[in-house]
């Protein structure tokens, strides 16, 4: 990216999305382990439209680019990020009881959780394992998400994407090529955004569903933390849970800096106020040492690093949390 076409992306697109547009944005504000560094721009895309055209735009001008919904799935470096973020604040939902299948379309920058309540409330189920889920709908159709025995794989019909060599395009499940936690478009990065999805619902009550939904609820507070963090760091490998593999390892409560492997599961790293991304970056390379080290796994990231990244220093704090 050279400082002429970044500089000529920018003023076609505040041309076109007016204050919307911003430069120089701290990223810890559209994280939820509420850690990162400035982005060189960002744009906020209240439509599937703005993300169409937004995108379109920066790929033409060969600008590099994010696009962020929930931030509950992403490490942002400490240096920040180069080229342009989109947070996707295109969030339409509408939901069709008309026809069979029942189903709901929800544009990418919807909360999945919110999605699946809206369905709850008018009888329908097929969403109870997405209740808990804080992501997006677009983040969880890019990495198929999943909880409670449910997952994306299982509730997708159709995705809407804007493919940036070949435009707009609807994509079947199968297309998608879904396998745990990932997707066709997630082995290749960069290549296309989603725009929509289309997901399948049952007829049910509202009381069998949200009832479902609670019990779903109270388990995840049962044992899951609270507080700042990015949700499950890491994939659970076969047959086996990260969190226990983890934990095995001795590396509950370990911290570096302000953030902590959460006592209550080690699968999740907390912020407890002050942390950057550098003590998360710390901890995932602890946690994976540790437990192959003890266990002889090597564990695989859940969530995504983006920015430029180094090597922890070993200077941080590290250690048990008092």
């Amino acid at each position: 990216m050279n400082s002429s076409s970044f500089q000529s992306s920018l003023s076609e697109l505040r041309s076109l999305f007016g204050d919307r547009l911003q430069e120089n944005v701290s990223m810890a504000n559209y994280t939820t382990a509420r850690v990162g560094g400035n982005a060189a721009a960002m744009l906020i895309a209240h439509t599937s439209q703005d993300l169409e055209l937004a995108a379109a735009k920066l790929w033409d001008h060969g600008v590099p680019f994010h696009l962020i919904g929930s931030g509950s799935n992403v490490l942002v470096s400490d240096k920040g990020l180069q080229g342009v973020v989109i947070i996707n604040r295109a969030r339409n939902v509408k939901i069709d009881m008309h026809h069979e299948p029942y189903s709901v379309r929800a544009e990418s920058g919807a909360n999945l959780g919110a999605v699946a309540r809206q369905a709850a409330l008018r009888g329908l189920s097929g969403l109870e394992w997405a209740a808990t889920i804080p992501g997006s709908v677009g983040g969880a159709v890019y990495g198929n998400a999943g909880a409670h025995g449910g997952d994306m794989s299982g509730s997708l019909m159709l995705a809407e994407i804007l493919h940036q060599k070949t435009g707009k395009q609807v994509w079947t499940v199968e297309q998608m090529a879904y396998s745990y936690r990932s997707s066709a478009l997630k082995r290749n990065p960069g290549q296309a955004i989603i725009l929509a999805a289309k997901m399948k619902l049952l007829a049910d009550t509202p009381e069998a569903v949200q009832g479902r939904m609670e019990a779903n609820s109270a388990q995840r507070r049962r044992t899951q933390p609270a507080g700042a963090s990015l949700g499950s760091m890491f994939k659970n490998p076969p047959g086996d849970y990260a969190g226990r593999l983890i934990e095995a390892a001795g590396l509950k409560g370990y911290r570096s800096g302000d953030a902590e492997i959460s006592p209550v599961h080690a699968n999740f790293f907390i912020n407890h106020g002050k942390a950057n991304a550098a003590d998360i970056s710390q901890l995932i390379q602890t946690a994976r040492q540790k437990v192959l080290e003890t266990s002889g796994v090597a564990l695989e990231l859940e969530i995504e690093l983006v920015g430029e990244w180094e090597e922890p220093r070993s200077s941080r704090k590290t250690g048990r949390g008092k």
